[in-house]
């Protein structure tokens, strides 16, 4: 092999390795560490590795965190006082020496309070575990104009349902929602810079978190689901439209919190007068309400060809590999889903139609619940 080949082959497996590195960096904490955090992020890295990788021993903690085994020690302790962790015994297998104890998630660990505002007229609340399990759950109707101790008295009953501490509520809601829990814009429930984490956590007693319904429905498929975090864009289609982004591990929002807001991209100027005060967005036709009205497989087909020229150019630029319409499958299956994936094939690059995937993910993966969790495992614990 010739030096100048040698140089490319290199470069060309570094490349490669650096894409496996970004592909799950989304993982673990990430950031510049303040020496106030430090003993949180340990904690942390602790939780995440045994969220990731199931029981490990204190011995495995300490070689995979890069933590000193007196330091690994001193914050299992800490993690089984507080009842995150317990000892599950000794590694089945081991003959020689002192078998290793190991430990890993207690069955009786903390849970959340996770509540879903995307549903057409419902909200849905329930306990989600750290696994993402969902222990109980219960819905309530739930329209624009509703007052907030609605989803106030929801909390408080799962609340009070369980006997075991509670780390804090998640709220995934449709609209934009900013870094600290307001809802900066939600055409569709008409809110306008509500202080939702505030009011909330007041009325509730509990810390309490809100993301993007899409947002946190397309972090709940690529931790518990079979999203590919790599590049994954989900819709969410309830009342609205929503998106959300994952791209090497991390959900994409933007300086001005929108990113995947595609319901109010406008494909008909002519069209119905959208809650956002446009005419003709996506989410005029393609919300659950809308698509109920239809009464043809042609009308649907049309709906899901307005839907590709939308997706085209995000999975083009992006390079997105895996697109996932998470709504009603009864309203999206068939003919709007055959009209989008054909659409989308005649509209980007060969290379690009012959790779990326869309599907249906089923309503009763409760996405946005268990990302509602996922959002208060992360603010709370460090954990992804």
């Amino acid at each position: 092999m010739t030096p100048t080949l040698l140089v490319r082959f290199i470069n060309y497996v570094t490349q490669i390795n650096e894409a496996r590195t970004r592909s799950t960096a989304g993982r673990r904490p990430v950031g510049k560490v303040r020496p106030a955090d430090t003993r949180r992020h340990h904690r942390a890295l602790i939780l995440q590795q045994l969220v990731d990788d199931g029981a490990r021993s204190r011995a495995d903690l300490a070689r995979e965190t890069s933590l000193t085994r007196v330091t690994i020690s001193d914050l299992v302790a800490e993690l089984i006082d507080e009842g995150f962790i317990s000892e599950l015994g000794t590694r089945p297998g081991t003959h020689m020496g002192k078998p290793a104890t190991l430990v890993g998630l207690s069955g009786d660990a903390p849970v959340t309070i996770a509540l879903d505002l995307s549903a057409d007229g419902q909200l849905s609340g329930g306990v989600v575990d750290l696994d993402g399990n969902i222990l109980a759950r219960e819905q309530v109707p739930f329209v624009r104009g509703d007052d907030l101790s609605v989803i106030a008295d929801l909390a408080i009953r799962l609340r009070d349902a369980t006997s075991r501490r509670i780390l804090g509520v998640g709220i995934g809601t449709p609209g934009i929602v900013d870094g600290d829990g307001t809802v900066v814009l939600a055409p569709n429930l008409g809110w306008t810079d509500l202080d939702l984490t505030g009011e909330l956590s007041t009325r509730i007693g509990l810390p309490v978190h809100a993301g993007n319904d899409a947002n946190v429905a397309a972090v709940a498929e690529s931790a518990f689901g079979a999203g590919d975090d790599g590049g994954l864009l989900l819709l969410t289609i309830g009342q609205g439209v929503g998106g959300g982004v994952m791209i090497d591990g991390r959900a994409l929002s933007g300086p001005l919190q929108s990113a995947g807001e595609i319901g109010h991209v406008v494909v008909d100027p002519e069209g119905r007068q959208c809650a956002c005060g446009n005419r003709g967005c996506l989410e005029t036709f393609l919300a659950a309400p809308a698509l109920r009205q239809l009464d043809s497989d042609a009308a649907r087909a049309d709906v899901g060809t307005r839907l590709a020229s939308v997706l085209t150019p995000v999975v083009t630029t992006l390079g997105i590999a895996d697109v996932v319409l998470y709504g009603p499958a009864e309203l999206l299956e068939g003919p709007l889903l055959d009209a989008v994936r054909s659409a989308l094939a005649h509209q980007t690059l060969p290379f690009v139609a012959q790779r990326v995937q869309i599907r249906l993910a089923p309503l009763a993966d409760e996405l946005v619940l268990t990302g509602a969790a996922a959002l208060v495992r992360y603010r709370e614990l460090g954990v992804v």
